[in-house]
Parts: C-alpha cells; sequence; structure tokens
C-alpha cells in the first residue's frame, strides 16, 4: 500500500454540497488505472473545509467504489480531539490507512506535534501516513523528529516534501531519513515536479496529485522508475513540465481543478470557497496546455 503511486483526487463540491457523482467518477477512473492506492481527503481533496459528515462520505465513497484498491483517509484537524474522532470515522468507513498532517492555528512545537501523533496512534488499528507538507501546515519536520514519531505504533509511511533537483542531494536526503526510521517505514515523495526524482533516490511511493486526475500517465511514470527505465520514466514526465510550471505559478490544487473542469471531470466550480479554479487568460493557457497534450 505505502508503495507505487498513490493518487489523490479532488473532493468536487460547490457552495450547495458535494458533488458524489463526480467524487465516484474520480474514484473509479483511479481504480480502473491501476493506481496502487487512493489518496481521499489530503489537501487535494480540500479536507480542511469540509464537515465531519462530508469527511464521512468522502471516505464511505472512496472505499465504497475504489475496488481492491487501499483507500488513505485524511484526518488532519486543529484540535486532537478531533483528529482522534476522524481515524475513528475512517477505519469504521472501512480506511486502509489514515493521513495526518499537523494543522495548527497558533504554529506548533516539536514536542506539541510528537504529542499529537503519540495521541492518534495509540488507539489506530490501521497505518498512519504522516504528511509532512510544510506548504500549508508551516511546520517543518526535522528528521530527527521524523525518527521519533517513526517508532510509534502503526506508523508505516512518512509523506515527505520536494526534494532537491541535485539527484545526490536529493539521495542524501532520502539516506538520512532512513538511517532513522525503522526499516518497515516508507519514505514518499510529494510535490509532483519532483517525484521523479524523489523514486530515483530511493523513495518507495510517489504521492501524486496530478495521479488523482490522470492517472494513467503517472501510473506510466512509476512503473517506468520502478523497474529501472530510467530514460522511459523521465521523457514522460517531460511531457508533464509544463504543468509545473502552473502549479508554481497557482498552486497545484487550482491548476488540477481547473484541469478536471476542462476535461468535464467535475462540474464548475469544484472548489469550497474562496478558493477559485483558474481564470480568463490563466485558465485559457491550461486548456492550451491540454490540447498539447491530447487531453482535450
Amino acid at each position: 500500500m505505502f508503495s507505487g503511486l498513490s493518487a489523490f483526487p479532488l473532493t468536487p463540491m460547490n457552495e450547495n454540497g458535494l458533488d458524489e457523482p463526480a467524487c465516484i467518477r474520480l474514484i473509479e477512473r483511479l481504480a480502473a488505472a491501476g493506481v496502487d492506492s487512493i489518496g481521499a481527503l489530503g489537501s487535494t481533496g480540500s479536507y480542511a473545509y469540509l464537515t465531519h459528515a462530508e469527511r464521512l462520505r468522502i471516505a464511505q465513497l472512496a472505499v465504497k467504489h475504489a475496488g481492491n484498491v487501499p483507500v488513505i483517509v485524511g484526518i488532519g484537524a486543529l484540535r486532537t480531539r478531533d483528529v482522534q474522532a476522524l481515524a475513528e470515522q475512517a477505519q469504521k468507513a472501512g480506511a486502509s490507512a489514515v493521513l495526518l498532517a499537523p494543522m495548527s492555528y497558533q504554529k506548533l512545537t516539536a514536542d506539541e506535534v510528537f504529542g499529537l501523533y503519540e495521541a492518534v496512534t495509540r488507539d489506530l488499528s490501521v497505518p498512519l501516513c504522516v504528511y509532512d507538507n510544510p506548504s500549508t501546515t508551516h511546520f517543518e519536520f526535522s528528521d530527527e523528529l521524523h525518527g521519533r514519531i517513526a517508532q510509534l505504533p502503526n506508523v508505516g509511511s512518512i509523506k515527505i516534501p520536494a526534494v532537491s533537483a541535485d539527484p545526490d542531494i536529493a539521495k542524501a536526503r532520502v539516506d538520512r531519513l532512513r538511517e532513522l526510521i525503522p526499516s518497515n517505514v516508507t519514505i514518499g515523495i510529494s510535490g509532483d515536479a519532483s517525484a521523479l526524482t524523489g523514486l530515483n533516490a530511493g523513495c518507495d511511493v510517489w504521492y501524486s496529485v496530478i495521479g488523482g486526475l490522470l492517472p494513467g500517465l503517472a501510473v506510466a511514470i512509476t512503473r517506468a522508475a520502478q523497474s529501472g527505465n530510467l530514460q522511459e520514466a523521465a521523457r514522460l514526465s517531460e511531457t508533464l513540465r509544463p504543468v509545473w510550471a502552473l502549479y508554481g505559478n497557482h498552486g497545484s490544487l487550482r491548476v488540477v481543478a481547473a484541469m478536471a473542469e476542462l476535461l468535464n471531470q467535475v462540474s464548475r466550480p469544484c472548489l469550497p470557497l474562496p478558493l477559485k479554479t483558474l481564470e480568463d487568460i490563466d485558465r485559457k493557457s491550461v486548456a492550451t496546455l491540454l490540447k498539447a497534450l491530447e487531453l482535450e
């Protein structure tokens, strides 16, 4: 489960509620493409904007329509008691694993973050993936803190942010973390633009935003990397370079949401206000890119 390609789909919605048919379509599309796991209610799934009831519904839909593909459900919240309640809810919904980022309004200390994971993992019956995402949480894990948390029961993977574009530096970063964690805990790369570098540096899994919308291409890149066909993996990854550039300008969520709308996978709007997908010239840029990629 914590290896290969983990695809993170959008949670299509508007101010009237969840777009359940679109959610189901996206999940079934991922399962049909042969992804290794599905990350429901990650940052791309806008978990922080949803009520507990809405999150339960998405978890249920994901598990029901994923077939035999394991579903990892995000359980992040501001208060420990809410994270624990969401963890119990995800497990009852049939999640194969949970994903936890240290959300905060007041900036957290390292001891507070450790205490969060210690409290949550104590009562889990499924594995947990540690979500290290400083761009949204504004908390930066040290490798030493990762090492402490990885010793806790039920920790199965660490989702790290983008690595250096320099292959040697990237490998050194992964190797350093690997020395501090148990051998049964995998390391996953996020930040789509550095996914191939991370996989080549020794990461076990690609936690992918683009994989949640274009699973076929993301699976092909992952399988090529896993088989050691680095030339083919690089060729396929290079086709997505313009997408990574748009990520840098607008954020991956807005770009992927605009792509999903233009591909008629979801209705417009599909993000919770105040978030908006791209408009005007930026939207035209995405449409042009989709045409160039022959994804109209």
